[in-house]
């Protein structure tokens, strides 16, 4: 087992770890004083267990709402897997094809008449 060190708010703090999960600990760590020094920021300095708490709290709170958001998100990409929307592409009428292939010639026309008169 690994020894962990980390500070959280305005304390430091040591664990042990499983091999392979020091990494794992130190980024939630991270997370935790990230929350506690906000808190800290707001309201000064306070007793450690209130701290530890309201950083708790506050990222409890963030995981509710991620976590429902998700629920969401997976409800929402269950129905489209179940009854994908119909997609409907666009059909160029005929008209408007051959309208488009004669201003094309047109054009062409006009820019081999101008590279003849450069040239000429």
């Amino acid at each position: 087992m690994a020894e962990v060190e980390f500070t959280i708010g305005h304390k430091e703090y040591q664990l042990r770890a499983q091999d392979g999960e020091e990494r794992l600990l130190e980024r939630a760590a991270a997370v935790l004083d990230n929350e506690a020094r906000q808190i800290l920021e707001q309201a000064g300095r306070m007793p450690e267990p209130r701290l530890l708490l309201l950083a708790g709290l506050m990222l409890a709170d963030r995981f509710v709402s991620l976590e429902a958001r998700a629920e969401k998100a997976e409800r929402l990409a269950n129905r489209l897997q179940s009854n994908p929307a119909r997609v409907e592409v666009p059909v160029i009428p005929a008209d408007l094809k051959e309208a488009m292939a004669e201003l094309a010639a047109r054009a062409e026309s006009l820019a081999e008449r101008l590279e003849e008169e450069r040239a000429g």
